[in-house]
């Protein structure tokens, strides 16, 4: 099982295709099946409710946005059907 674990958490970790995990995890699809299967059961719910009661009330939180993604008509920075001068 410890095995299953650690390959969810590569795969998830590194934003991998769960047929990208490496072998020494186990096959994939036993990985893929084991994360469906948990979280359908509430497992990883329940593992981090018990790591947050764990480590108590934090001092601070942040947000890091530098992994959400812009939708591609974002990214110019112009409004709708405004032109850039040459």
């Amino acid at each position: 099982m410890d095995r299953v674990l650690s390959g969810i958490i590569h795969v998830i970790k590194r934003g991998l295709h769960w047929s990208d995990c490496p072998a020494e995890y186990g096959p994939a699809k036993t990985i893929y099946n084991r994360y469906v299967r948990w979280g359908e059961k509430g497992v990883f719910t329940r593992i981090f409710a018990a790591l947050v009661a764990e480590a108590g009330t934090p001092d601070s939180l942040a947000i890091d946005s530098t992994h959400i993604k812009v939708h591609r008509t974002a990214g110019s920075g112009r409004k709708k059907g405004a032109r850039i001068a040459a």
